[in-house]
């Protein structure tokens, strides 16, 4: 999921067409509140976001990104008309991952949008993913709750590993579907109620960190 918060509608609009158009799922949002308001809810694989903006600019959404540890390493591309040494420098050093100069072309958009999503794709997923008393070590295939080793199938490990490697984010039951199953998979979404429930199961108290999002899905978090 790629967020676009532009306040420009003709913009935003074709944005989110060049993103979809490219096999990106894409929201938009007018401002500040409302993608503040969204991340509450889902956090994107990366954001698009405008500089000019009313209320909040993109500066004092940019800082606020930064300084949450729900949203500190969501990738950020700032798009503005202000294309300045001084203003792309300001972006850079508050945490933005690569700035766009506008006008750009949407295919130079989603070129950049790639390289930023290659360039910040997990690391750890060649190691061990840890949360809580949750411990994945991926080379090895193997999982450890609360210091012991649990033994799943294969489906519920490509499960654990999905959730381990994108904390907090919500992956609806047909994009888990889609990832776990493949597209082509001629399943229903009961078939990914019926793995959560089972993998909550063996996890032990472990399986509480999978939480489920009524209405949407499932996501991985901590209890606070």
């Amino acid at each position: 999921m790629i967020y676009c918060v532009e306040d420009d509608t003709s913009i935003r609009e074709l944005m989110l067409y060049a993103l979809r158009a490219s096999g990106f799922e894409a929201e938009g949002f007018s401002d500040g509140d409302s993608l503040f308001l969204a991340l509450n809810h889902t956090l994107p694989q990366l954001i698009m976001l405008d500089i000019m903006l009313p209320g909040m600019d993109g500066i004092e959404i940019l800082k606020k990104l930064r300084a949450n540890s729900a949203t500190v390493r969501v990738p950020v591309i700032i798009a503005s008309a202000k294309g300045t040494e001084y203003d792309k420098v300001v972006g850079l050093d508050l945490g933005a991952d690569d700035y766009l100069a506008k006008p750009f072309g949407m295919t130079e958009m989603v070129s950049r949008i790639r390289a930023v999503l290659r360039r910040c794709a997990p690391q750890s997923q060649v190691g061990v993913l840890r949360m809580g008393q949750l411990q994945m070590d991926v080379q090895a295939h193997t999982v450890y709750a609360q210091g012991k080793r649990v033994e799943l199938t294969l489906k519920e490990f490509e499960l654990l590993r999905l959730f381990m490697e994108n904390p907090r984010r919500v992956f609806t039951r047909d994009q888990l579907l889609e990832r776990i199953w493949s597209a082509d998979y001629l399943g229903e979404t009961r078939t990914v109620d019926v793995h959560i429930g089972t993998l909550r199961t063996k996890l032990g108290s472990c399986g509480e960190l999978i939480r489920t999002v009524r209405g949407v899905g499932y996501r991985l978090e901590e209890q606070p």
